[in-house]
């Protein structure tokens, strides 16, 4: 006796394909018969530096209550939140990386004849909470590789629920600017959610860039969301935030399963948080580090989108996937970005000199250049 067990899922789940990762160096390895220390990652923005000390050391003590459960509230780390950015913890919502408070918000705020509205190459995710909880998704073209906000507020109807925009994009490292952001919340009715996802904004560098927390007071429908998976180091262990007005938040948090941020994960933050020296260190070596691999990708004669993230999405030329797999035979990961409407690029994360350099050489091999 068989059953048809997709049948039974829900009408949007049926229509989504499994999330791809970034593939792991143990799983090229075993398919290539490399060595797993001669392979080079840049394939999931990860940062390259290893992780701080300071991490180390809170991990190292919080070991001993591998027993117990976490704090389920995170207060130490809320606190170390609010006194960081200036927010009351009842504005604070925890999650399990901020891919947790992506699909929190799409759980609690949309619906079956509700509809989200994404930009055109922007994070994967963004579709897939949409279509999980039977949402109508509504992709807005780009304009530029990047977010078109006037046309992004143009597709709002009475059915929207959520609105999300990424700043740095994923995977474009595409941008906008304050007053197109201003522009665009003055256009978006107050009953309308914008899901701000700003998870690599402590790589930009410029000055005049936007900084969502500045728009907190004055838009009581605007959440940002941030993670510590990437400038911070903390990916393995998985712990994001958004602020928001504390009704969000406390909407956000009868749906947030109980200790969804494990005891690790939340003494890491707490140390990350406060290791300033860490974050410019992670800042300076990513801009050294964009700055050559421009730099190769234009000695290659090869076009990229300017990016603001870790990483640079490059236009090799041609259909990328043959240009991936001969990277991997290199011992050399990057992301294919075939799936975000982007069949000619790959995506580059920005890594260590040394790796920097492995890539490009392997990509000029590949090419033939």
């Amino acid at each position: 006796m068989s059953c048809d067990f997709l049948s039974l899922a829900l009408p949007g789940v049926q229509k989504l394909s499994p999330y791809v990762p970034g593939k792991p160096v143990e799983e090229l390895a075993r398919e290539f018969g490399l060595k797993p220390e001669d392979i080079v990652k840049l394939a999931s923005n990860e940062n390259p530096l290893g992780p701080a000390p300071s991490v180390l050391k809170a991990v190292q003590q919080a070991l001993p209550e591998l027993t117990r459960y976490p704090d389920g509230n995170g207060f130490t780390l809320k606190q170390a939140l609010s006194e960081r950015f200036g927010f009351e913890l009842s504005m604070i919502t925890l999650g399990n990386g901020s891919n947790d408070i992506l699909e929190l918000l799409g759980r609690a705020f949309a619906s079956p004849g509700t509809e989200v509205v994404f930009s055109e190459h922007a994070f994967a995710v963004y579709p897939i909470v949409t279509q999980a909880v039977g949402a109508t998704p509504v992709q807005v073209p780009a304009r530029n590789w990047g977010h078109d906000l006037e046309a992004m507020a143009a597709a709002i109807t009475p059915a929207t629920r959520l609105v999300f925009i990424a700043n740095p994009n994923n995977p474009t490292g595409t941008w906008f600017e304050q007053a197109e952001f201003e522009a665009f919340m003055a256009r978006v009715p107050a009953n309308v959610l914008v899901v701000l996802d700003e998870a690599y904004t402590e790589y930009v560098v410029a000055d005049d860039a936007l900084n969502g927390f500045d728009h907190i007071a004055r838009c009581p429908n605007l959440i940002v969301c941030r993670t510590l998976s990437k400038a911070y180091g903390l990916a393995a262990l998985r712990v994001g935030y958004c602020i928001s007005h504390p009704q969000v938040a406390d909407v956000l948090n009868r749906v947030r399963q109980p200790f969804n941020v494990n005891s690790l994960a939340l003494a890491a933050a707490v140390a990350a948080l406060a290791d300033q020296a860490y974050l410019d260190e992670s800042r300076k070596l990513n801009q050294q580090g964009m700055r050559q691999l421009e730099a190769g990708l234009t000695r290659l004669g090869l076009e990229w989108i300017p990016s603001r993230g870790n990483f640079i999405a490059v236009d090799v030329g041609q259909d990328a996937a043959p240009v991936y797999q001969g990277l991997l035979q290199a011992g050399v990961i990057v992301r294919p970005v075939a799936g975000y409407g982007m069949p000619h690029h790959l995506r580059v994360s920005v890594g260590l000199e040394h790796e920097n350099q492995r890539f490009l050489e392997a990509l000029a091999g590949v090419l033939g250049r």
